[in-house]
């Protein structure tokens, strides 16, 4: 039988669905109705604006996966976006965070290597056939999505040589569990400063780099001009296609030369896309440019970002876990010891909730959700997504690896 097919099938009508959405959240979040501020006292509206398309996606109104928007908004939007968000950073704030950041993304990973195993034998125990077979050849393809990404679930899937129709089921399995936890970060970014009380975290770099940001912007504001707004697209949109026309050739280039650096995933486009959009960013920063802050660059940034986070969103079916239950019970046991060993750790070294949140979806999102998880916190922090995200591809293969092999020694 044919797949039934979607209500809004073209990418132009989807595209309007989504903006549309993400209107009438944010007046929605804007109200001053007494229902409408109660509920969003509790529901932030980034979460919204990822759970509703996932709502269209599940009920057959959108079909995400044949949707080339993700791609759209990953490729040219999110590059556009890292630049501008980039344009006001104080980088040495930034390397003055400290090195709780760090800590928190490595306990991610190893939370993601060997929670994978603990799941497969927790659930071994209870359903055998489930996690049977040739199934923890395909558990090791999400291990390589949770550590660095795409590319490394790529790498698993030769590696491993993971079955066609396993290797379906496991992106099914990735990208429900990792969007339902992204989902608890993106509540947990929305509620951070009672988090944070409740646990003691020390959040005084994160305030002082807040801080010197918002006062940066406080003295730059102006009401735009039109050559304002367009200098500010020109500088975001121009900086994102050198990162194309540089990064594409060089990831050819060295897949040429030297395919075995496939392991850090340096012949990845995508990889290469989003480093040097990053790299521009900082640099501009460093020069007039950084200015444009004053005539809302970051805000503008905001909007290219909450449209990928909708089309992130569109992408999960929430459905899908009644297709084969067991899979995803062992996926959300597993991303259950990866957010518990990342609480344990936070609450001994006192670090904020940003820590655990950006630690763990650089993990587990990679470079284009990373960003959206940080700058729920700050449009200041976002660049910490990145540069953690970035040192997650060259982990992932190595991780994937060895979650892996831990599988199927506990598989039998």
């Amino acid at each position: 039988m044919p797949a039934p097919q979607p209500l809004l099938a073209d990418d132009a009508s989807v595209l309007g669905l989504l903006a549309a959405t993400l209107g009438v959240v944010f007046w929605a979040s804007s109200s001053s109705h007494p229902l409408l501020v109660r509920f969003f006292k509790y529901v932030p509206a980034l979460l919204l604006c990822y759970f509703v398309p996932a709502l269209y996606n599940s009920f057959g109104l959108i079909d995400g996966k044949a949707s080339g928007l993700y791609h759209v908004a990953s490729r040219y939007l999110l590059p556009a976006t890292l630049v501008l968000l980039c344009l006001p950073i104080d980088f040495g704030a930034i390397l003055r965070l400290g090195p709780k950041a760090l800590i928190l993304f490595l306990t991610g990973t190893v939370g993601i290597v060997v929670g994978g195993p603990f799941a497969v034998f927790v659930v071994g125990l209870v359903s055998p056939e489930t996690v049977g077979g040739e199934t923890w050849r395909g558990f090791s393809a999400v291990a390589g999505s949770w550590i660095g990404g795409g590319a490394n679930q790529a790498a698993m899937k030769d590696v491993f040589e993971i079955p066609t129709d396993l290797f379906g089921m496991m992106v099914a399995v990735d990208v429900l569990v990792a969007n339902v936890w992204m989902a608890i970060l993106l509540w947990m970014a929305a509620n951070h400063r009672r988090l944070d009380a409740a646990r003691g975290a020390d959040t005084s770099a994160l305030e002082e780099l807040r801080r010197r940001v918002e006062q940066f912007s406080a003295a730059t504001t102006r009401n735009p001009s039109l050559s304002d707004l367009m200098v500010v697209v020109g500088v975001g949109f121009g900086l994102m296609g050198l990162s194309h026309a540089i990064g594409v050739p060089l990831a050819g280039w060295i897949e040429r030369v030297a395919p075995h650096l496939s392991v850090y995933s340096l012949t990845s486009t995508f990889f290469w896309i989003v480093v040097l959009a990053t790299t521009f960013g900082l640099v501009a920063s460093f020069t007039p440019a950084r200015r444009l802050e004053g005539v809302g660059a970051s805000k503008i940034a905001t909007v290219l970002l909450y449209v990928l986070v909708a089309t992130i969103g569109m992408q999960m079916d929430l459905g899908a876990v009644l297709s084969n239950p067991g899979l995803f019970v062992v996926g959300g046991l597993w991303m259950t010891f990866h957010a518990g060993l990342l609480f344990l750790v936070a609450r001994l070294v006192r670090a904020p909730t940003f820590y655990l949140a950006v630690g763990s979806m650089a993990n587990v999102g990679g470079a284009a959700s990373a960003p959206a998880v940080a700058s729920a916190f700050h449009p200041a922090l976002a660049p910490v997504g990145v540069l953690l995200a970035v040192l997650g591809y060259a982990l992932g293969t190595y991780g994937g690896w060895l979650s892996g092999m831990l599988m199927r020694w506990v598989a039998g």
